[in-house]
């Protein structure tokens, strides 16, 4: 890899690979640019695949009166789910009404007008809604309301967004920190150091720092430039529980100190509880749940509902450090998910563009407005088009449709592998599936319908290069394989690695 890429030059080169980095890449890329992103871990490795994954507009963000978010999330909300309805679905969500932390009235104004900021053509109304006894709620809550969001797989969003990159010709790097940025004449040069490998130097006309929670201390890396702003890091976190409720609906629930916490339907046997939203000072890498997260957590979610959990029943944990602008808001969820660009010239045509701020739902505008940025650098690059392009997997009509050809053709697999199949690859399950005549034909199998195609498919299509890397990031089987299976797999990817490595030799020579 290093000796093909040594001194390469580039139009643009892309430092982070979370949703940002990854959305700029395929944008940029799209329109003709010789593109190439670097990530210091796995793509997705950081806020990307820590969120609460949801394509939704806000609705607490009305209580902050950032209309104009709220307007954009909800415009682009309709774009992702057209763009990847594999990976992204309608969820409709209960909010459990509490008269005295938020009056009726104050709640219908807030749907109405999340109802009709932006248009809406694919996603229901909202409308109230009584309680029977039927009801997962606890028998004292009678009445709520109803309205739609959006479920997304982000880390795969943030992935199949790498692979339309590539598709369209874009280097993508990952486990490869970007380590020194100078000015060489009129190109940037750049030292990028592989976590196994030697340190290379790539150049580029132009620099996009989307590092998310490094985005500022990437600056330290920059010969002669310091960071335009500092980011306030904001820590999410979420506790994974077996299911606590039937059905598919996801519930949002109030708190009496004004904080709002979802519950969300997650991989067919489990419940997701999140999120938090208290400041963070450490490492972005060192982020996780504490006692008091968890604690909070398990008091809200048992304040609702009749099912009562308690530690115990924790299956998994995850927190997120998302880079928020630092606003100056004394309360960490009132601090704005808006996105801001800085842009820096100081050299005429050397751009440097850094992306503060944002959230996963408005990925793509700030993509688009990050590449139309670098118009006057690249006069005759191509108009957006990711408005219209489906993601990699995402050219189907519905999931049922594509089921039920999957089913036909590949009879001898399990439904319960095929669903996942469909709301993991789309029609890329085609990709590992082409010649499979019979179940021996998908090779070893690690456990819980995962077989060695997929893991190859992965490990040369997907950059996975950890048994991590697929079952947390481009699947959510780390959730059920059991230690001594993530362990085979864990050996079989050591082992690919080595045969990717020598290959890589043999052909730099």
């Amino acid at each position: 890899m290093t000796l093909s890429l040594s001194s390469q030059h580039y139009d643009i080169i892309i430092v982070g690979g979370g949703v940002n980095g990854t959305g700029i890449a395929a944008d940029a890329a799209s329109r003709g640019l010789k593109v190439l992103l670097c990530e210091q871990n796995d793509l997705a490795s950081a806020t990307s695949s820590k969120s609460s994954k949801l394509i939704h507009g806000g609705l607490r963000y009305l209580e902050h009166y950032e209309f104009s978010l709220v307007r954009k999330a909800l415009s682009e909300r309709e774009v992702l789910l057209k763009k990847a309805p594999h990976i992204i679905h309608p969820l409709k969500f209960i909010m459990p009404h509490q008269a005295h932390l938020r009056p009726a009235w104050i709640i219908r104004l807030g749907l109405f007008l999340y109802d009709n900021l932006a248009k809406r053509t694919t996603l229901s109304a909202s409308s109230g809604v009584r309680f029977d006894q039927l009801s997962p709620l606890k028998p004292d809550i009678t009445k709520g309301f109803t309205y739609a969001d959006c479920w997304v797989d982000d880390s795969r969003l943030t992935i199949l967004n790498a692979v339309a990159a590539k598709q369209d010709g874009a280097t993508v790097l990952n486990y490869c920190k970007c380590t020194h940025v100078c000015q060489q004449q009129d190109k940037w040069q750049l030292t990028l150091t592989p976590v196994t490998g030697k340190s290379f130097t790539v150049t580029a006309n132009a620099l996009v720092n989307a590092a998310g929670p490094w985005v500022s201390s990437l600056f330290s890396s920059i010969d002669n430039y310091q960071a335009p702003q500092q980011i306030r890091l904001v820590k999410g976190s979420h506790i994974v529980v077996p299911k606590i409720h039937a059905g598919d609906d996801a519930y949002i629930l109030q708190n009496p100190d004004g904080r709002i916490v979802f519950v969300l339907p997650y991989e067919q046997k489990y419940s997701l509880i999140g999120t938090t939203d208290v400041d963070y000072f450490g490492a972005p890498n060192d982020a996780s749940i504490s006692q008091q997260e968890i604690d909070y957590l398990i008091a809200i979610s048992n304040r609702y509902f009749k099912h009562q959990i308690s530690e115990n029943d924790i299956v998994s944990t995850y927190a997120g450090v998302r880079p928020l602008l630092n606003d100056e808001s004394v309360d960490a969820q009132k601090v704005t998910r808006d996105y801001t660009l800085e842009q820096n010239w100081q050299h005429p045509t050397l751009p440097l563009i850094s992306a503060f701020g944002g959230k996963i739902t408005t990925y793509r505008k700030l993509a688009e407005a990050v590449v139309d940025a670098l118009q006057p650098r690249f006069p005759g690059m191509g108009a957006c088009a990711t408005k219209h392009q489906p993601l990699p997997g995402g050219d189907f009509v519905s999931r049922a449709d594509l089921l039920k050809q999957l089913q036909i053709k590949y009879s001898f697999v399990q439904l319960s592998v095929l669903k996942r199949y469909v709301s993991t690859y789309g029609t890329c399950s085609y990709l590992f599936l082409a010649d499979c005549n019979k179940l021996e034909d998908l090779g070893q199998d690690f456990g819980h319908g995962l077989y060695q195609r997929e893991v190859d498919y992965l490990s040369q299509h997907e950059w996975a290069t950890s048994a991590d890397d697929i079952l947390w990031r481009r699947t959510k089987l780390g959730l059920t394989l059991t230690p001594t299976q993530k362990n085979v797999l864990d050996s079989y990817m050591s082992g690919n690695n080595k045969i990717a490595k020598v290959a890589e030799m043999v052909g730099s020579l």
